[in-house]
């Protein structure tokens, strides 16, 4: 049987693990849904905490993703945006430099808005990482 060789990672401007760190909150974030009561009141023992995953204004989950993104360099912010085309499949692994390229041009101090409006951020994150060679799979996600 042939031996298939993986190809080398691609080299990114951003730690994988700093990615895999938006991947986790962005999942966290994704998991919210719209609260039944806008301010229930209740103990959070009586209702099996179920409104953890209810998205309130001043979320800290939004609020720890936002400073996550907030902290990035502009090399970084322009590697996210990219691994998320990567993982949207607007661009492949061969396109990866036509990729950043388009991300700088386009880059603008909205970048945090425009990543948090993505639905599905944190798994075009984590796709567009495994199309470049990287995994999330030994993250520990201890924000380091």
């Amino acid at each position: 049987m042939p031996i298939i060789e993986e190809p080398e990672p691609v080299e990114l401007n951003i730690d994988p693990e700093k990615v895999c760190f938006l991947v986790l909150k962005a999942r966290e974030f994704d998991a919210k849904v719209e609260p039944n009561e806008p301010d229930p009141g209740s103990n959070p023992t009586d209702d099996d905490e179920r409104e953890i995953l209810a998205d309130y204004a001043g979320d800290p989950t939004l609020e720890e993703l936002r400073s996550a993104i907030d902290a990035l360099d502009d090399d970084e912010i322009i590697d996210v945006i990219a691994l998320v085309w990567v993982g949207r499949g607007d661009f492949t692994r061969d396109e990866w430099e036509n990729a950043r390229a388009l991300a700088a041009d386009r880059h603008r101090r909205g970048s945090a808005d425009y990543l948090l409006g993505i639905p599905t951020l944190g798994d075009l994150l984590e796709e567009g990482l495994a199309e470049l060679g990287y995994s999330c799979v030994d993250f520990e996600g201890d924000g380091s």
